[in-house]
């Protein structure tokens, strides 16, 4: 796990080392091991390393052999690099380091652009080809690793954050009117490539890169995810026990890809509690578990240790439990936010940001349970939109999106309106083919977009804030493609999930099992009064608020009389949502972080 960034040129021009340096300033915090640059003719690398796998200094980044002229930046893990190497070495590559990294150098010399096809893990990375003169680069399959990009007519810089790219400077900060509508209609996601920013692009998941030095590009997605059902039919005994084995191997693989300790970040829900059920079966023992909880607000539980407690005592975990008062959530707010690297509505993010802080001093990596309520049906919304009638957009509009286009159109100024450009996207996106049925569409939009651009993103971002990787085994792109050809029947049976229940029952406590869904609480931001409404009408009747001119006024009033009664389909509060964006631009753009 690392920050990366660089600058290639495309006019016979020095790349600016200056704001590579500026740059890998802004992504210490990623990499707060080593720090290294590289530069090649119009090429400069910058790297901010947090070690995990070999701890040594072979393994130091930039990374380079100048045997085969190749250097890299690379954040991630490649799970499998064992296996890859002994396969690199049996067709007569030799290797100075024990890390990962080095693996994808050899691969990419070995088989070229494919060599993405052939990796396990979550990845983004950069490739100096000196010999062809190219820049490569690649995102995993899942999107769990970031890489953003800024280019014009002179060159293209990359960064693992918005915010390094904008450390740099000479970005376009304006507004995109199209971004700006998904992060207000979809709860706050903004698929690739746009951002909020103009100036700021996003390489999507499962794609590739090729950049040549006089700026000639070409882009590659190498992975789609079908969703129907198999050639040869499973039964519901088959389906289980493959979806055990994949999970368990999924767990295992990421466990042992690692020089570290790796600890679970344990919520008491039941996907983290079976990740360590899971790690138990394997004889795993002191494993190190970490568990969160806030003050409530009214009946609203901020807590989940009741869950996470018997889990933690029944396989005799080193278990550490952190309670944070909601005194330090204010004031630890516009800190979390200057991290983001997109504004992230999901009151998780602060709860994540903070929680981090803590695990940090313990451990280096974490398992965490993200992804299995997509990958598995686990949301209320599903069988809700299943139930429906209409179109597949209508149905799933009706139940997801956080306001209409219409009430859009009431929150924003003029200059920011125009088309339902999310309706369009969604539509676009359900009806591309190779699912079965409609669930089968909305688990792989969910799978492949919603969830790169809201979980995914706020944990990688928020772990990494604190130089700490959190890995995702329920996003194992093995484990992905088997559940996705399982019929959505069986994953809504028992109110969804029903394959991880089954698995983890007899294993986990069956309160953890039957209990209803939680959402990492943290009911300060849901229901919102006192101090934090004090908070969040100070930034949207402050003076920059008012100068941007982004929401229409009587639509701020409206939901400052009445916060608490304001909330999208899926429960989150509209008013915090404008806050947190007017904040995250206030501190990340109208400021720039040093």
């Amino acid at each position: 796990m690392c920050g990366i960034c660089g600058e290639l040129r495309f006019d016979g021009s020095q790349p600016d080392l200056s704001a590579v340096g500026r740059m890998m300033a802004a992504l210490a915090r990623r990499g707060p091991d080593h720090e290294g640059s590289f530069s090649d003719g119009p090429l400069a690398f910058g790297h901010r390393r947090l070690a995990v796998i070999d701890l040594s200094d072979a393994s130091d980044q930039p990374l380079v052999d100048s045997e085969l002229k190749l250097a890299l930046v690379f954040n991630g893990t490649i799970y499998n690099y064992r296996e890859l190497r002994a396969e690199l070495v049996k067709r007569g590559y030799r290797f100075f380091s024990d890390g990962d990294s080095e693996v994808i150098l050899k691969a990419y010399h070995a088989w070229g652009e494919h060599c993405v096809e052939r990796f396990s893990g979550m990845f983004a990375f950069a490739l100096w080809d000196g010999h062809n003169h190219l820049l490569f680069a690649a995102r995993d399959r899942m999107g769990i690793k970031p890489l953003y990009y800024a280019r014009d007519g002179r060159r293209l810089r990359f960064a693992s954050t918005p915010q390094a790219l904008l450390a740099a400077g000479d970005i376009d900060t304006s507004l995109d009117p199209v971004a700006l509508h998904h992060h207000l209609t979809l709860h706050a996601v903004v698929p690739a490539p746009r951002t909020l920013l103009n100036g700021v692009r996003k390489l999507p998941p499962a794609t590739t890169l090729t950049v040549a030095a006089g700026g000639k590009q070409r882009q590659r997605t190498y992975w789609t995810l079908p969703a129907r059902r198999p050639a040869q039919p499973r039964d519901e005994r088959e389906w289980l026990e493959a979806t055990r084995i994949a999970l368990l191997n999924a767990v295992e693989r990421q466990r042992l890809a690692a020089d570290v300790p790796v600890g679970v970040l344990l919520s008491g829900g039941l996907d983290s509690s079976l990740l360590v059920g899971l790690l138990a079966s394997t004889g795993v023992r002191n494993l190190n578990t970490f568990s969160i909880g806030f003050e409530d607000v009214g009946a609203s539980r901020a807590s989940e240790f009741e869950f996470s407690d018997p889990v933690a005592e029944r396989f005799e975990t080193r278990h550490h439990k952190y309670r944070i008062p909601n005194r330090e959530v204010l004031q630890r707010l516009p800190e979390a936010v200057a991290n983001m690297a997109e504004p992230m509505v999901g009151q998780d993010a602060v709860a994540f940001y903070l929680l981090a802080e803590r695990v940090r001093k313990e451990t280096k990596a974490v398992l965490s349970g993200q992804g299995a309520d997509e990958v598995f049906a686990g949301y209320f919304w599903y069988p809700l939109m299943e139930a429906e009638s209409g179109s597949d957009l209508e149905r799933f509009r009706r139940h997801y999106f956080d306001r209409s286009h219409e009430e859009y159109l009431e929150t924003v100024a003029p200059p920011f309106h125009g088309p339902d450009h999310t309706s369009a996207l969604v539509e676009s996106l359900l009806a591309q083919p190779g699912a079965d049925t409609f669930l089968d569409r909305v688990l792989r939009m969910d799978v492949t977009t919603l969830v790169v651009d809201d979980p995914v993103k706020r944990v990688d971002n928020m772990t990494m804030a604190w130089g700490l990787e959190a890995r995702v085994p329920f996003l194992d792109h093995e484990l992905v493609e088997l559940a996705a050809q399982m019929p959505p029947s069986l994953k809504l049976k028992e109110g969804g999930k029903f394959p991880l229940k089954a698995i983890a029952r007899g294993l986990l406590p069956d309160a953890v099992i039957d209990r209803p869904k939680g959402y990492f609480p943290l009911p300060a931001l849901k229901y919102v009064r006192g101090a934090f409404l004090e908070f969040m009408t100070d930034i949207l009747c402050s003076p920059r608020c008012r100068e941007r001119g982004l929401f229409r006024r009587p639509y701020v009033e409206r939901l400052l009389a009445d916060p608490e009664r304001h909330f999208t389909p899926i429960r989150g509060n509209k008013l915090w949502h404008l806050a947190l964006l007017e904040l995250w631009l206030q501190t990340n753009v109208d400021r720039p972080a040093a």
